[in-house]
């Protein structure tokens, strides 16, 4: 088994795209983590230094400094952490919404089935990021209204998914089989569908990631998500509007960010469905 794993790992590292998507990841896990370690002046990130306002690039300041005068790179270190508990907390909180969703649709079927895939219709049919503003709009600006806002709005894509996967999998002979034995339908969903659909599911988390921190940034962009001092990354580029293009670092830095974030959550998505998908893996074996 052991063999088997490490042969299964060196194929994904094969993949050059997922491996360096998965780098991107970890590197922003362990800039989260050790921020106050790694940032240059962790304990100017909140605080104004009028003397040090908007100072390019240089050996003190490595991205400049922003409006208040605190670093940016600091900031952005410290930005991190709230990238990564908006996207891991929303789209978690959507996975357990949803997922339950599309299971007991799918398997039941019927009028309640009918009726919780409308509700998710419904869902769709609005722009996500519009129903994501409208929402944090309401509440009122702060990162829990943001992982709120979000987890409302992406629960049907993973609800439509299961379902889909679901109804697909539930006349397969193995499904049958374990009704003609008596399996009940709790068992059935959580030993027999789940696992088959596992690998759909966490392809849609990952890439779900990206959409998510991307929407994050667009909502702390309209002044909807952390309010300041708190650096976000978003809030950290609408800022920055008023001093271009002189000061091209303030927005340019917290824009590179969010960009090999979300980039590395596609590549690991678009490599995770490669490796998953029995369909991809069987058309890569007969070449």
């Amino acid at each position: 088994m052991t063999s088997g794993w490490r042969r299964e790992l060196r194929r994904f590292g094969k993949d050059r795209a997922a491996t360096l998507g998965m780098a991107l990841l970890v590197l922003l896990v362990l800039v989260a983590v050790f921020a106050p370690i790694l940032a240059p002046y962790p304990g100017d990130v909140s605080e104004f230094h009028t003397a040090n306002r908007l100072r390019a690039p240089d050996a003190a300041n490595w991205l400049g400094t922003d409006r208040m005068g605190s670093d940016l790179l600091s900031r952005i270190m410290f930005g991190a952490r709230i990238t990564i508990t908006i996207a891991f907390v929303a789209v978690g909180s959507a996975v357990v919404i949803g997922v339950p969703i599309g299971l007991l649709a799918g398997y039941y079927g019927g009028w309640p089935s009918n009726l919780l895939m409308r509700v998710s219709d419904i869902f769709l049919a609005v722009p996500q990021i519009v129903l994501a503003i409208a929402i944090a709009q309401t509440l009122g600006p702060s990162i829990e209204n943001v992982i709120l806002a979000l987890s409302i709005t992406y629960w049907p894509f993973w609800a439509r998914l299961v379902f889909a996967e679901t109804r697909s999998l539930k006349n397969e002979v193995f499904i049958e089989s374990a009704i003609a034995l008596g399996a009940s339908p709790l068992r059935i969903m959580t030993l027999h569908v789940l696992p088959n659909i596992a690998s759909s599911i966490i392809v849609r988390t990952s890439i779900g990631m990206g959409a998510t921190i991307l929407t994050a940034a667009a909502l702390g962009f309209l002044g909807l998500g952390a309010p300041p001092p708190t650096p976000e990354w978003g809030r950290m580029i609408a800022e920055s509007r008023e001093f271009l293009p002189e000061a091209w670092w303030y927005a340019t830095a917290p824009g590179i960010a969010i960009f090999m974030v979300v980039m590395g959550f596609n590549l690991l998505g678009d490599g995770l469905r490669d490796f998953l998908d029995p369909r991809i893996r069987r058309g890569a074996g007969a070449k």
